[in-house]
């Protein structure tokens, strides 16, 4: 490989690093935000994902949009059951599997490490 492969290679690398750590900030900042950051660190996702193709970087990307995807769904079924009660207790739990997946990824890319 050539000097120049390897700088871009270093340089691609370090891109996504920063994108996926500035993706799963927003998502964190989208509590206060009405969840618009969060639908920017999910677009961002998308956009990186593709370039990420067979890199450490692929599987933040995934872990972004699937975080968000589950989140969603599971909060839309959770509201109308607020009205009986158990949808408060599947919110909390929703809440805070997304903090989880979301810290935990936050801390894996700082580290450079896959999702």
């Amino acid at each position: 490989m050539s000097q120049q492969s390897q700088n871009t290679s270093v340089s691609s690398s370090e891109s996504h690093r920063t994108m996926a750590i500035v993706s799963y900030i927003l998502l964190l900042a989208g509590w206060p935000t009405l969840h618009v950051a969060t639908l920017v660190g999910v677009v961002l996702a998308y956009v990186q994902r593709s370039e990420a193709r067979g890199t450490l970087w692929e599987s933040h990307y995934e872990a972004i949009i699937s975080t968000f995807w589950i989140a969603l769904v599971v909060g839309v079924i959770a509201i109308p059951l607020c009205f009986v009660g158990v949808g408060f207790l599947l919110l909390a739990g929703v809440v805070i599997w997304f903090l989880y997946r979301t810290i935990r990824g936050l801390i894996h890319a700082i580290d450079n490490r896959p999702y």
